[in-house]
C-alpha cells in the first residue's frame, strides 16, 4: 500500500511579520534531525529566511585593512609575517596605516596566503 505523505506548506517571507513567524518556527524545530519531516522543514525554512535577510538585511563587506588585521590576529601573524606576504616591513606598516593602497599582486598574495576573499580586498578604503 502506498505511503501517504503529509504536504508541507510554505510561502515566501514578504514582510516583517512573516519573517518573525519564520524565525519563531525555526527556533522550535532547530534541533530537528536531517532526513526527517521536521529536518526538511528546517532546511527549507532556513533557505526562505536566508533569502529574505539577503534582500532586506544585507551585510556589507568589511574594510579591507580591517579584514587583513582580523585575519592576521586569527593566524597569529605580526607585521613581519605580513611583510613576507606584501614585500617589505615598511610596506606592511604603510598598508596597515592606510597610507599605501594594495596592488593587484598584493591582493593575490593576501588571497592565496591568508585566504582573504578578493571581493573584500579590492574595495576602496
Amino acid at each position: 500500500m502506498p505511503q501517504k505523505f503529509k504536504r508541507m506548506t510554505f510561502k515566501p517571507i514578504r514582510n516583517k511579520k512573516d519573517y518573525q513567524l519564520a524565525l519563531n518556527r525555526l527556533e522550535l524545530i532547530f534541533d530537528a534531525k536531517p532526513g526527517t519531516e521536521a529536518g526538511d522543514e528546517l532546511e527549507i525554512l532556513g533557505m526562505l529566511i536566508e533569502k529574505y535577510e539577503a534582500q532586506f538585511y544585507p551585510i556589507d563587506f568589511p574594510d579591507p585593512i580591517e579584514a587583513i588585521k582580523f585575519r592576521m590576529e586569527q593566524m597569529g601573524y605580526n607585521q613581519t609575517d605580513l611583510a613576507n606576504v606584501v614585500g617589505l616591513k615598511s610596506r606592511a606598516s604603510e598598508i596597515l596605516n592606510k597610507k599605501r593602497k594594495l596592488t593587484l599582486e598584493m591582493i593575490r598574495n593576501l588571497h592565496d596566503l591568508m585566504n582573504i576573499p578578493t571581493d573584500v580586498l579590492i574595495q576602496t578604503y
